[in-house]
């Protein structure tokens, strides 16, 4: 399989949208838990505007949508360069097992060294052990617990 790992192009939405629809679903966000539409939109929109932090990475073979990664820079108060967080990682269901989540992660840590970002941080979900194991192996636990308050 020829796999390339490039920036998302504004004549990708039409295969981006199922990957982002299904990444949402396996996390409950579908059905009546779906994400409101103009979410969807704007985050779309944020991959094209100069001014946002936001990017995307997608897998592509053979001029098809293999996954996706999106990923942001934002500042800290422990150190001068940007942190680099990958947010999403999603690849179809005949990617998996095929290093397709592999090659986005290291996508995202090419982008962040060329940023000046020192480090590359995600989290996932505790019951999420089938990537658990593709993250062990490209980066180290953190030990941090995750806490968050919505409102």
């Amino acid at each position: 399989m020829s796999l390339s790992i490039r920036s998302v192009m504004k004549q990708d939405y039409d295969q981006w949208l199922p990957l982002w629809d299904g990444y949402n679903a396996f996390y409950g966000r579908s059905g009546p838990t779906a994400l409101a539409p103009e979410i969807t939109r704007m985050t779309w929109q944020r991959f094209f505007d100069a001014y946002e932090p936001v990017h995307a990475l997608v897998a592509e073979s053979d001029g098809k949508l293999l996954g996706l990664t999106h990923y942001l820079f934002h500042r800290s108060t422990t150190a001068i360069e940007p942190s680099c967080y990958l947010q999403d990682l999603f690849t179809t269901e005949a990617a998996r097992g095929k290093g397709v989540g592999s090659a986005l992660i290291h996508g995202v840590y090419e982008r962040a060294r060329l940023a000046g970002s020192p480090r590359v941080y995600w989290q996932t979900h505790e019951t999420n052990v089938t990537a658990q194991r593709l993250y062990d192996q490209v980066a180290e636990r953190s030990g941090f617990i995750v806490y968050r308050k919505v409102f």
